[in-house]
C-alpha cells in the first residue's frame, strides 16, 4: 500500500470519528424536536379525543375549521400584545437602562453599584413563575390587593378587577411581562457596551457631542448585533408565552389574554380535541420559524451593509 494511500485512509477514519461526536446531538434533535413534530403534524390530521379513544382521520379539516375559529385569530391578536410587552418595551427601556449603568452609575457611582442594579433588574429573570404569579395576583387582587388598597387610600372608591375584566387583564398581563423581561435585554446591552471602543466616546465627546448624541450616534449602531439577538429570541419567547397566562388568567376573561400556546393546551387537555389543539400547536410552530426566518435575514442584510460600509 502506497504511502498517499495510507494517509487517505488515515484521514477518512478521523473524519468519521468527527462524525460520531455529532450523534448525540442528532439523536436529541430526533427525539426532542423532529418526532414530536412529526406526530404532532399526524394528530393534527386526525379528530382524536386522547388516551384510548379512536382516531378518525380528518385531512386539513382542523385547518380548515381554524379559519373559521374567533377564538384561534382573537389569541394571535393577542400575541401581538405579547411582543410589545416582551419585546419591544423592554428593549427600549433595557437599553437606555444599560446605557445609564454604564456610562454613569459604573463610572461615577461604582462598578458594584452597577452590578447590584444589573442583577436586581434580571431577577424576575430566574424567579420561578409560580411564585411570580402568587405575588402578582396578590397585587391584583380587587378586593384586598395593595394596588387596589393604594388606590382606595388616595380617593378612588371603585378601583378596577384588573383581572378579572376584560378591559384590563390584557394590560394587566403585559405590565407583568414588562417586569420579567427588562432584565434581559439589560444584561445582554451591557456585555455589548463593553466592546465599543471607548475612544470613540473621547473623541466624540472632544467634538462637543452631548449624551444623548454619543447614544444615539455611536451607542446604537455598534451594539446593533445585540439588538438583533434579543430581538428574536425575545420574539419567539413573546409569541410562545404560556406560563404567566396560565398562572395569571387562563386566558380569560372571555378570552381576552388567550395567546395560541394556551389555546392549544386548553384543545388538547380541557376540551379533549387533541387533533384540534395539535393544529393549533403546528400552525404557532410555523408562525415562529416564519417570523424567526425574517428576523435572521435582515440581520443578514444589515451585517452585509455594515461590512461594505467598512
Amino acid at each position: 500500500m502506497s504511502a498517499p494511500t495510507r494517509v487517505l485512509r488515515a484521514a477518512r477514519r478521523r473524519q468519521a470519528v468527527y462524525w460520531l461526536y455529532l450523534l448525540p446531538g442528532v439523536l436529541a434533535l430526533t427525539a426532542v424536536i423532529i418526532v414530536p413534530f412529526g406526530l404532532n403534524i399526524f394528530y393534527s390530521l386526525h379528530r382524536w379525543k386522547g388516551g384510548l379513544s379512536p382516531m378518525h382521520w380528518y385531512g386539513l379539516g382542523n385547518y380548515a375549521d381554524l379559519l373559521h375559529d374567533s377564538a384561534f385569530w382573537g389569541s394571535f391578536r393577542n400575541s401581538v400584545w405579547m411582543i410589545v410587552a416582551m419585546v419591544v418595551v423592554p428593549t427600549l427601556i433595557g437599553l437606555v437602562l444599560a446605557a445609564v449603568l454604564f456610562d454613569h452609575v459604573g463610572k461615577n457611582v461604582g462598578s458594584r453599584t452597577a452590578s447590584l442594579l444589573r442583577a436586581t433588574y434580571y431577577l424576575p429573570q430566574i424567579m420561578p413563575v409560580a411564585v411570580a404569579g402568587i405575588v402578582w395576583n396578590w397585587i391584583f387582587n380587587a378586593e384586598t390587593g395593595a394596588l387596589n388598597t393604594f388606590l382606595r387610600d388616595i380617593g378612588i372608591t371603585s378601583p378596577p378587577n384588573w383581572l378579572g375584566s376584560p378591559g384590563t387583564a390584557l394590560p394587566a398581563v403585559m405590565l407583568v411581562l414588562v417586569w420579567v423581561q427588562i432584565g434581559y435585554p439589560t444584561v445582554i446591552f451591557m456585555s455589548a457596551l463593553q466592546r465599543v471602543d471607548p475612544e470613540l466616546y473621547e473623541a466624540a465627546e472632544l467634538d462637543g457631542a452631548g449624551w444623548f448624541r454619543r447614544f444615539q450616534a455611536i451607542t446604537v449602531p455598534q451594539i446593533r448585533p445585540e439588538t438583533y439577538v434579543i430581538t428574536l429570541t425575545c420574539t419567539i419567547a413573546a409569541l410562545k408565552v404560556f406560563a404567566p397566562i396560565y398562572v395569571l388568567t387562563r386566558g380569560g376573561p372571555e378570552l381576552s389574554t388567550l395567546v395560541p400556546s394556551y389555546y392549544s393546551f386548553l384543545n388538547f387537555f380541557d376540551k379533549s380535541k387533541v387533533g384540534y389543539g395539535a393544529a393549533v400547536a403546528t400552525v404557532l410552530t410555523l408562525v415562529i420559524v416564519a417570523v424567526a426566518t425574517v428576523i435572521q435575514v435582515l440581520q443578514n442584510r444589515a451585517a452585509r451593509r455594515d461590512e461594505e460600509g467598512l
